[in-house]
């Protein structure tokens, strides 16, 4: 493997930005210091005037493979993460069929294997009756990022709401467990009320934060919370969307002490209600973008810590798919190639501090799933690392894309940073918008 110097570098990690000289061997970091001379064959980067991150670890995202490849695959998702900055991503099991067997899951790994251009992992899925393939999970909790549980249905037909099932799964875990907590008898009940209101043809994505509501969040969140405080599960709450349920996580513990953790997505941070006059069905999605002082409060759970992560919830569709009329169209927003360059818009304005986007984006899902030698800028770690320029523009079109489905709701948008490099356990898959796919990402290991 390729031996690399970074040279007079802003090294952003663990709360601090310094200048410095990054050694890159054998796919690891192999020193961090203000000089560094070796001998021997090496390629040097040229630092100056740019920063090193820790790659981006994405702990939500959909891919598509197998069975919905029309929309995405697991190779061109990948890639898009790849030119985006992040080098690690954690996927769903709603695909079809559906991740519900520790053979089906194995299938996803053998996948991921082949074609992944980043570091990959893969949710257990939990339907109502598989709670004991579920729990065998336990048996590879250190090759196994969690277990996923959709609370309330989304994409795909996983809605679990027996609560024997989820009593045995709380109750039997080992492993971390992920929900999507909806409310799934207040989202028919508003469907119902809207679809007499006005019409079933006459719905429109405006409708879709009071159909999906902040009432709907925080009823299931707060079940999930309860099931975790029963059986001291350890239980993360996937894209916190609502002002209203941040009063149900703490900031009092660090964040590898907690044991009940949420997250936050980029376009919660980034789009309100607002925003479905102009984009409509191509930012509907599960749980739905709300009016905008759930982002407000969304902003101050994230920089007080009660939000321990940032994620996309990349969930690809087809430009046609997304055409049909409201009822139809699905939900989801592909998003994983940008929501770095989103959030460093953020630092630009001054909404957020670059050691805080580090932070949430990599220390904390590394912290928060206890990978394995990633999510850091440490000697010895994985060399998971990604060179922006905070003083060139991107600008998001058409012919940038690497999504599958080749259209972002983010087009003709100009960021004001660009990703330049990306490292991938050592290798540099990514370089001013040309990959290197001699090497495949590496499967997450955890330390449980």
């Amino acid at each position: 493997m390729q031996t690399y110097i970074i040279r007079n570098i802003s090294v952003v990690n663990e709360g601090s930005t310094t200048v410095q000289d990054v050694l890159i061997s054998n796919g690891r970091i192999e020193k961090i210091a203000p000089q560094i001379t070796i001998s021997g064959q090496y390629i040097e980067i040229n630092g100056e005037g740019k920063h090193l991150l820790p790659g981006v670890i994405d702990d939500q995202v959909h891919f598509r493979e197998p069975g919905l490849t029309h929309k995405a695959t697991i190779y061109t998702e990948s890639r898009a993460a790849v030119a985006g900055g992040t080098t690690s991503f954690m996927e769903m099991p709603n695909t079809i069929p559906a991740a519900l067997t520790q053979e089906l899951l194995e299938d996803k790994y053998t996948i991921g294997a082949n074609h992944s251009l980043a570091n990959y992992s893969f949710f257990m899925g939990v339907s109502n009756d598989n709670a004991d393939e579920v729990l065998k999970t336990n048996e590879k909790k250190d090759r196994i990022c969690g277990v996923k549980i959709f609370m309330g249905s989304s994409t795909g037909n996983m809605l679990v709401d027996n609560f024997i099932t989820l009593e045995r799964i709380f109750g039997g875990s080992e492993v971390l467990i992920a929900t999507h907590c909806e409310d799934e008898k207040i989202i028919k009940t508003n469907l119902e009320k809207y679809k007499q209101e006005v019409g079933p043809e006459n719905l429109t994505a405006a409708y879709h934060p009071l159909i999906r509501n902040e009432e709907g969040c925080f009823e299931s969140s707060l079940v999930a919370i309860q099931f975790a405080k029963k059986h001291n599960s350890r239980l993360h709450i996937l894209h916190i969307s609502t002002e209203k349920e941040l009063q149900l996580f703490s900031n009092m513990l660090p964040l590898a002490e907690k044991r009940i953790t949420a997250e936050v997505c980029v376009h919660h941070l980034y789009f309100t209600a607002d925003d479905y006059a102009r984009y409509g069905n191509l930012i509907k999605c599960n749980p739905a973008i709300k009016a905008a002082h759930n982002k407000h409060g969304l902003w101050q759970g994230l920089l007080d810590d009660r939000l321990d992560i940032i994620a996309t919830d990349h969930a690809p569709h087809t430009w046609e798919e997304k055409q049909q009329p409201y009822l139809q169209a699905p939900s989801g927003v592909p998003l994983v190639q940008h929501s770095l360059l989103m959030m460093l818009e953020h630092v630009s304005k001054g909404n957020i501090s670059l050691e805080k986007v580090v932070e949430k984006m990599a220390h904390a899902p590394a912290i928060c799933f206890q990978i394995k030698e990633r999510g850091f800028l440490r000697e010895g770690y994985f060399a998971d690392c990604v060179i922006v320029d905070l003083q060139q523009a991107t600008m998001v079109e058409k012919s940038n894309l690497h999504y599958k489905c080749g259209w972002s709701p983010l087009e003709e948008h100009t960021f004001p940073a660009a990703v330049t490099h990306t490292f991938v356990s050592g290798h540099l898959a990514y370089e001013n918008g040309k990959f290197n796919e001699s090497e495949k990402g590496q499967r997450l290991l955890f330390n449980r």
